[in-house]
């Protein structure tokens, strides 16, 4: 029996596995997926785990729940060695080991890029996992209890300044989201004013959304502006040192929450620890059809899609582009290689990934969005109600999608829950200390 092994079970390695599963006679192939996670991440959702509009475990899809067939193995690949048809995978618990495979399909997601900002591996979290997410939304209700208690002045001010840096889709629907729930948040704190609060998103390009056009782009700035909120552009992170943050542009303040979206890099595995051909980002080279080489020189039995692939864009009329890193393309790569992989297997002819754009909507907090597709732009509660409908639409499987419009009903009629649960983090606390541990204080919904 053939051993196809997946490295990676995020949205191009889950949709791969689903769609063999499907497709796979019985005996004609074994799969395996290895992840160090036993769930694969609804991205999209994250800026709505954060603002507590989803909850943390609908945005998180189990490979065992819906991966009938499929061996999962608990663990990371750290090296990929071809030429032995082999690859070392490091286990949650216990050594490391060889695992053997016959096809091998590479979808091991990109990584947060980090630059040697002073403070910033101390201080900064990331919008990447939904325990991020969920860490986030904690913080953020943690710092308002915390913050209602004192007298105003430095450290009420600290507690209340939320900041952002990166411009792309995660950091800027995370930083609207989150703007959202402070600010709904206030009708409960009547300790706390609408002036305290203090929200900075940190761009060093000149423009945030470049997936969007400029118009649209400057619309977002004006936005969230217009709603408190400071849009520093050309701008990069100097220091975050004890949460003082320092800009470029001179301007110094404390923060309480500094969130990391500032993009993504390859996976190392892939970047650095594999005898795969990769390009001068660090990305595997990959063919049309999803198979790893050039057409001159394929690698025999190796695919790639998602993040870490430089899959060629052949819906776009710039030559050499390469698809954009999301989950537009990952999903449907992933359905592609699965589709492909079963044809290899039976002498079949492959066919070439192909897929236009349906737009970019994202959200930019509750009844706020924006849309672009071409040249048609729609602002406001229609884009947020089309970014809803869109991604419950995509996020797979249909307990999946009833979990997640329960949640969002359930808010409509009593609003978002306000519970923080921070100390969870630290679950020993209150046993340790013999129940003295504080706990944050429930608070009515907003």
């Amino acid at each position: 029996m053939r051993e196809i092994v997946i490295v990676g079970g995020g949205y191009a390695g889950f949709y791969t596995a689903w769609g063999l599963e499907k497709s796979l006679r019985t005996g004609e192939a074994r799969v395996t997926v290895v992840d160090p996670r036993p769930y694969m991440t609804y991205q999209p959702f994250l800026p709505e785990v954060t603002a507590g509009s989803v909850e943390a475990r609908h945005a998180a899809v189990s490979l065992r729940r819906h991966l009938h067939r499929t061996r999962l193995i608990a663990g990371s690949v750290t090296e990929i060695r071809h030429a032995d048809r082999a690859l070392t995978v490091r286990p949650v618990n216990g050594a490391d080991h060889e695992l053997r495979y016959d096809t091998l399909v590479v979808t091991a997601g990109a990584v947060t890029r980090t630059f040697p900002v002073p403070g910033l591996a101390e201080q900064a979290i990331g919008l990447k996992h939904v325990e991020e997410a969920v860490a986030i939304r904690d913080r953020l209700l943690t710092a308002f209890d915390q913050a209602a208690s004192l007298p105003p002045g430095d450290e009420r001010r600290k507690l209340l300044t939320v900041t952002f840096v990166g411009g792309g889709f995660s950091g800027v629907e995370g930083f609207g989201e989150l703007l959202s729930l402070a600010t709904a948040l206030l009708r409960s704190y009547p300790e706390l004013r609408f002036e305290e609060l203090s929200f900075h998103l940190v761009e060093a390009r000149g423009r945030i959304l470049p997936e969007v056009g400029d118009k649209p782009g400057a619309w977002v700035v004006r936005s969230l502006e217009g709603r408190g909120a400071h849009v520093h552009l050309n701008t990069h992170l100097v220091s975050v040192e004890d949460g003082h943050v320092v800009l470029s542009s001179g301007e110094e303040f404390d923060s309480a929450l500094i969130v990391w979206t500032a993009g993504n890099a390859s996976n190392p595995v892939v970047h650095n620890h594999t005898d795969l051909p990769v390009d001068e980002r660090g990305l595997l080279v990959v063919r049309p059809d999803l198979r790893v080489g050039t057409a001159a020189e394929p690698v025999a039995e190796v695919w790639a899609a998602g993040d870490d692939a430089a899959v060629p864009d052949l819906a776009s009329p710039v030559p050499g582009a390469r698809t954009v890193p999301n989950a537009q393309h990952a999903v449907r790569q992933g359905r592609r290689l699965a589709k492909n992989i079963v044809a290899d297997l039976r002498g079949r002819r492959l066919r070439d990934y192909r897929h236009s754009s349906l737009g970019v909507v994202a959200t930019l907090g509750l009844g706020r969005g924006i849309f672009q597709y071409r040249n048609i732009v729609i602002k406001g509660l229609p884009a947020w109600l089309m970014h809803r409908g869109y991604h419950v639409l995509a996020v797979p499987t249909w307990e999946r999608k009833v979990r997640v419009l329960t949640v969002w009903l359930t808010a409509f009629l009593f609003g978002r829950d306000l519970v923080s649960l921070v100390s969870v983090q630290h679950p020993r606390d209150a046993f340790v200390t013999s129940g003295d541990a504080q706990v944050s204080p429930v608070r009515r919904p907003v």
